[in-house]
């Protein structure tokens, strides 16, 4: 049985491995009726908040749309108009305009760069703390 000291040693190891980005979950492929491909759904999540009752415009977006996320996916992407809300660091409730992309892959692993690089560029550009980002096995066909 594992002592406490060498599982909380384990635990910290985890979680260093996790904050420092080393690690990312791997998605399970779905299974598949004959007549569907297994591909992965990438969801970003960009809060368009940028304080003081600001907004990143829809100007804005589409330019960051345009120079960012579509050289980067070139065959196709979704973006809906979404309504977020979330805790800040005080525990107030924050509530900001929403965009969504929805991007369809056959490799998360394959894009993990490209996604990052977006993500990366979007909280720079805007001043955010963060994106979220969701990944989740899919069926498709086209």
């Amino acid at each position: 049985m594992m002592t406490h000291r060498l599982r909380m040693a384990c635990l910290a190891a985890l979680a260093a491995l996790l904050s420092a980005g080393a690690v990312r979950a791997q998605v399970p492929e779905p299974s598949c009726r004959a007549s569907l491909e297994p591909w992965t759904q990438v969801e970003l999540y960009f809060g368009r908040g940028v304080g003081g009752g600001l907004v990143v415009s829809d100007a804005a977006w589409r330019q960051f749309l345009a120079q960012e996320v579509t050289p980067r996916f070139p065959d196709g992407l979704t973006v809906v108009d979404a309504a977020g809300q979330w805790h800040d660091a005080d525990g107030e409730i924050v509530r900001e305009p929403t965009k969504l992309l929805i991007l369809l892959v056959p490799d998360a692993e394959a894009i993990e760069t490209e996604i990052d690089d977006i993500i990366d560029a979007y909280k720079e550009r805007y001043q955010q703390e963060s994106v979220l980002y969701s990944e989740h096995p899919v069926c498709i066909a086209f």
